[in-house]
């Protein structure tokens, strides 16, 4: 029997052009060099990884970093007096620091470290939603929404009697429709919970310009900035968003570990979510006296590798420059997008100009999980599936999509190999 490959080497595109030369003065392909992941084959086949959206690869320097940390430093954070301790404090500290600039907070006290974007959505919930929402207030998202910027609230919601409501998006591209959101954001919305930069589809939503209309209404409001922190550059004081969440793991950092960025007026008024040891100032058998934020909200030992990781990540990513980051994502992306646009039987998925660094999209009559699972074979990383937005599945009609995601370690060669094959897979079903 024919094979994908063999369709592929068949139906080379020999004139396809391998793709722009993007500016910026950055060797991109000498930064594959710091991947040591990259460097394998796959089923016999160079490794070509576009699962960015769901992790990026980790840089040699941050997974030396996690090994010097458990060779020379390991130890708990805060409680101790010894020297391994005051290094593991110290680290852990300074990391709050970096991440603070990383994003432009005010203060490293505006910085909560938690396990990942999911549960940072989450304490904002029970924190500062239970303590602040009432039974006929609105909490308002996107039809855009990940199933972590969903579900806290729905669950919030039948807890404490509020209402969902939604801001729509429009066909295939699956832009918001700003004529409903203005008529939307109004009382009784309490708060407005957006993503950034869509995982399915690649819209960046305007949320600075969405954050200031909510905040002259005195709703306040959550940015989901999983997809965008790590590949563009984030000023939470420029958005003027409330809160601010992203997950290490998809900045090139470990997994595990995740931040939350509050403003200070808000995070001093919340209640802990957890208890435990390290967040409190006094407990006698009856009560208990809790520390000033950040700490309030960092129940127990926390993941002391993690921030550590995540420090020297946000050094790289600076040291190539996130301005120049976001630029290559979206040459990519554009780059991909149109390139599968001339296969003949395809469906494209969100905005024709202007997306973030991933391409979704569906072959006639071919389910999404058998694009994936053929070009496995080929040696690429695809995802296939409804990427957590089921509801945004429905809404397209679709129940699931193929997706291929891209951070600055692609290249465009790697991109012509994909639309190579995804010609082959095409061809391999139509017989």
């Amino acid at each position: 029997m024919e094979t994908v490959t063999d369709t592929a080497a068949a139906n080379r595109d020999t004139t396809a052009a391998t793709g722009p030369t993007p500016t910026g003065g950055v060797d991109w392909h000498r930064l594959r060099e710091d991947f040591p992941i990259l460097h394998q084959t796959v089923h016999g086949k160079p490794l070509i990884y576009f699962d960015n959206a769901a992790t990026s690869q980790k840089p040699r320097v941050v997974i030396e970093t996690l090994r010097r940390y458990y060779e020379r430093d390991n130890a708990n954070v805060h409680r101790g007096i010894h020297e391994l301790s005051n290094r593991a404090t110290q680290a852990y500290e300074a990391a709050r620091t970096r991440v603070a600039r990383f994003l432009n907070a005010r203060s490293p006290d505006e910085i909560v470290f938690t396990r990942g974007t999911t549960e940072g959505i989450n304490l904002v919930a029970q924190a500062w939603g239970l303590q602040n929402l009432r039974p006929g207030d609105v909490i308002l998202l996107t039809e855009l929404e990940h199933h972590s910027n969903l579900v806290p609230w729905q669950m919030l919601a039948q807890r404490v009697g509020a209402k969902l409501a939604f801001v729509p998006v429009t066909g295939d591209e699956g832009l918001v429709d700003e004529r409903r959101l203005a008529e939307l954001l109004a009382p009784p919305v309490k708060l407005f919970a957006m993503v950034h930069v869509s995982n399915s589809l690649g819209v960046v939503n305007p949320v600075a310009d969405w954050c200031a209309r909510a905040r002259q209404r005195g709703i306040v409001t959550l940015v989901d900035g999983a997809q965008s922190a790590g590949h563009m550059p984030v000023d939470v004081q420029a958005i003027g968003c409330d809160f601010f969440v992203f997950s290490g793991h998809k900045t090139c950092g470990p997994t595990g570990v995740g931040v939350l960025y509050g403003r200070r007026e808000l995070l001093e008024h919340m209640p802990p979510w957890q208890g435990g040891g390290e967040m409190i100032l006094s407990v006698d058998y009856h009560q208990t006296t809790f520390k000033a934020p950040p700490h309030r909200f960092e129940a127990g030992t926390p993941d002391i590798s993690g921030p550590i990781g995540l420090h020297a990540a946000l050094d790289y990513l600076d040291g190539i420059g996130r301005a120049r980051i976001w630029q290559h994502d979206q040459e990519l992306a554009q780059y991909a997008y149109d390139r599968l646009a001339a296969i003949p039987g395809i469906r494209l998925f969100g905005p024709k100009r202007g997306r973030a660094g991933l391409v979704s999209f569906l072959l006639n009559d071919v389910h999404a999980h058998d694009v994936v699972t053929l070009a496995d074979r080929e040696g690429i990383a695809l995802r296939g599936g409804h990427h957590c937005t089921q509801p945004l599945m429905r809404k397209l009609g679709v129940e699931s999509t193929a997706r291929a995601s891209f951070y600055f370690y692609n290249t465009f060669e790697e991109v012509d190999r994909f639309v190579e094959v995804i010609r082959a897979i095409q061809k391999f079903f139509s017989r």
